[in-house]
């Protein structure tokens, strides 16, 4: 209470100094926040600039200012690539252009998805009266799936909320058949449920414009888990309109993935992974800001792991783990960056027999959640197994089943654990030369992982295909005819796959078929061409002494992943991006850059300085850590629009040693560093984490500062840690 009295002397003399225009007032609007509402308050602050490699469709819109017709176009392109939150950034600029244009609400509704869509709508219906009909049906569309006053209230509507908004959409493509964008959305609506219909929607879109991206993303979607041969053309033409988009490029690898071309697989998602931290670096933003990154590595190194390049996928793993972690958008859930990093590792750890890997501490950074310990105990029991450590495999074992308890608190588990202890119960029957009871618990098991991968087009959730397992479980029992059956089975539930087909090599030499051999061998040289060396599955098949010219056996022609340069899309490595220009003044009159505290950490906060007592709550909570501060060798630099003799005022009345307070006259600094908002033209709260080398590894921007002291410090001492250079290994893309 003490501090916020001083706090509000200081802002009470601050603002008897200073002449505030009217939006500085604080009962207008909460400093930081959007003045047009909660709405405004997330997604991008900053203006769009002009998109090249995105692809172009033209939607034709009532507009008074001709630039926002610009800007629209550009922001429904991007939705088509389900660039959801640069389309939202264009839809803004047309807002600030236009302010009362309805249809600019209409793709602020359509590209923030969630429950501002139902406000924006509302905004659109508004003005729905001052356009064309076609615009206003398309409004109305939208109303329907987001604002129906009829279905409202109800939670699980959808699809009758759906079946509205398609019947809209029909009478739009019917009455304006001109109007290509409603056939799309069309499209996109029907696609996965009405297959036929789609693919005669997409074919009539292509007809009248080849190049249009929705129409090919559309049908990828469309045929991607069911025949996605049908979709072979699109996927190579996708990437060729809209390269500078990293979803564009990746969603044709899952087609390729699905159809056992994992060399072309490779290359999109190798191209999307690069185009991604282009972007990255480009507009400084960070792996958890982007919402389709961590799924493209984790899905690259997986098919990495395809094609036997254990090393590449292992660094892609790592990649993701040492990626800078986020409170909100990249913690411990499952779908995180960093989880799928660490379940990229296991999965790698375990193909390629890295046993010893596994049981280093170094490894992988398990965590104190359900599914780490589950996973820990399952990963060391394996290796312990592998290795021959029979003793320690039962402990193991034993602290597995003992998870057991807490699966009532953790029932999204469930299958998964209770897989995993089948799997276990089995090895440990085999390893105990109990071979009958070992095999049949293992073969229950492998059906059950079966059921659980069938289907799915996304890497998978266990780690090992376990026909597989099993397949190799026979051969060890010398019964081949059923290793055959197995690895048979496994190559049903993933095309190409190299360890399936390299059990079928073992299976069918060791049955004399030499011819079915020959041609299993084949198939495993070409997949597995760029492989690294001493590959276990893959020596084991080569030790049978087959011969074969490798041979592709998938549905279409494949370029060689190993053989394709991909350095036009973008970097092969994340990196965390050099910091922007500092150029501030201190309350004495100096000027003060970043080179002045060139090999230290910088934990840089903009703030809003004079009456913002949020923002002297943060600075007063970073002087609390002031001892930790000087510790990790972290200086604090504060960031305002206040001038320097306001600055030096206030240090008279608030002690803030461990913060060096800098003065931003006319916001240049805020601009370089993101934290301006161009669409309100107001400044807004950054914290920024600059490591030693002057680079940034982690920021967060918006209508509030951050306060979470000790994640800030946490990821200091992270910096502090990280390995000084990461050298890409050898292979594909590279």
């Amino acid at each position: 209470m003490r501090f916020l009295g001083i706090l509000l002397l200081v802002t009470s003399a601050s603002l008897a100094q200073t002449s505030p225009s009217p939006k500085d007032k604080i009962d207008n609007y909460k400093l930081g926040h959007s003045h047009k509402g909660e709405e405004f308050d997330v997604g991008p602050r900053q203006k769009p600039w002009e998109m090249r490699d995105i692809g172009h469709v033209h939607f034709p819109i009532t507009v008074q200012n001709k630039e926002v017709q610009k800007w629209f176009d550009q922001g429904v392109t991007l939705l088509h690539s389900f660039w959801d939150y640069e389309a939202e950034r264009a839809f803004r600029w047309c807002l600030k252009l236009e302010p009362e244009n309805a249809m600019a609400y209409w793709g602020l509704a359509r590209a923030t998805g969630d429950k501002r869509s139902v406000e924006f709508i509302r905004e659109a219906a508004k003005r729905k009266n001052k356009v064309t009909e076609r615009e206003k049906l398309h409004i109305e569309a939208l109303e329907a799936l987001y604002a129906s006053e009829k279905l409202r209230d109800r939670d699980d509507d959808y699809r009758q909320r759906n079946r509205e908004y398609k019947k809209i959409l029909e009478t739009i493509a019917v009455k304006f058949p001109e109007d290509l964008e409603a056939k799309a959305l069309l499209a996109l609506a029907n696609m996965g449920d009405s297959r036929y219909g789609t693919e005669l929607i997409v074919r009539e879109i292509l007809s009248k414009q080849p190049d249009h991206p929705g129409a090919h993303h559309y049908r990828i979607h469309n045929w991607n888990y069911h025949q996605p041969e049908q979709a072979l053309e699109s996927c190579r033409r996708y990437g060729q309109i809209a390269p500078g988009i990293g979803h564009a490029l990746h969603m044709p690898g899952h087609v390729f993935a699905t159809a056992g071309m994992w060399h072309e697989a490779a290359i999109s998602m190798d191209s999307a992974t690069r185009a991604e931290k282009r972007y990255m670096l480009e507009r400084l933003t960070f792996p958890f800001n982007n919402w389709n990154y961590g799924h493209n590595r984790a899905y690259l190194s997986y098919i990495q792991e395809q094609l036997g390049m254990g090393e590449a996928a292992i660094f892609g793993a790592r990649q993701l783990m040492d990626a800078p972690l986020d409170p909100d958008h990249n913690s411990d859930v499952p779908y995180s960056s960093h989880s799928q990093g660490i379940a990229a590792m296991l999965r790698a750890s375990i193909k390629f027999e890295r046993w010893e890997d596994l049981l280093r501490a170094s490894t992988i950074p398990w965590r104190e959640i359900f599914s780490d310990k589950i996973h820990k105990a399952y990963a060391e029991t394996r290796a312990h197994l592998a290795l021959g450590r029979i003793d320690k495999a039962a402990k193991s074992f034993e602290a597995h089943q003992a998870l057991k308890a807490e699966l009532e608190k953790n029932k999204p588990s469930k299958d998964l654990y209770e897989l995993q202890s089948k799997e276990l119960q089995a090895r440990m029957a085999l390893a105990r030369g109990e071979t009958l009871s070992g095999l049949a618990m293992l073969a229950e098991a492998a059906e059950k992982q079966f059921d659980m991968q069938k289907g799915d087009n996304d890497p998978p959730r266990y780690p090992e295909v376990l026909y597989i397992a099993l397949g190799t479980a026979y051969l060890d029992a010398k019964s081949p005819h059923l290793a055959r059956q197995a690895f048979a089975k496994a190559l049903e539930l993933t095309r190409n796959d190299i360890f399936a087909l390299a059990g079928l090599v073992q299976a069918h030499h060791a049955l004399g078929e030499h011819s079915e051999a020959q041609s299993a061998m084949a198939r495993l040289l070409f997949t597995a061409s760029g492989a690294d060396k001493g590959v276990p599955a893959l020596a084991r098949a080569i030790a049978t002494g087959v011969k074969a010219e490798p041979k592709d056996h998938s549905p279409g022609t494949q370029r060689r992943y190993t053989e394709t340069s991909l350095s036009q899309f973008g970097p092969a490595v994340w990196e965390p991006f050099p910091a922007p220009e500092l150029d501030a003044v201190d309350p004495e009159g100096k000027h003060v850059t970043l080179n002045e505290y060139r090999g230290k950490n910088i934990l840089l906060v903009f703030y809003l300085g004079r009456e913002c007592l949020h923002c002297m709550k943060q600075l007063n909570d970073i002087q609390a850590k002031k001892n930790d501060w000087e510790r990790l060798e972290t200086v604090v630099l504060a960031v305002s629009g206040n001038k320097p003799e306001d600055n030096a005022r206030n240090l008279k009345s608030i002690q803030l040693p461990a913060v060096r307070l800098l003065s931003d006259a006319g916001f240049a600094n805020a601009r370089r560093y993101r934290s301006y908002d161009d669409f309100e033209e107001m400044e807004l709260h950054s914290t920024i984490l600059i490591d030693k080398k002057g680079r940034v590894h982690w920021a967060r921007t918006g209508g509030e500062p951050f306060g979470k002291m000790d994640f800030l410090l946490k990821q200091v001492e992270r910096m502090n840690a990280a390995v000084e250079t990461d050298k890409a290994p050898s292979g594909g893309g590279f």
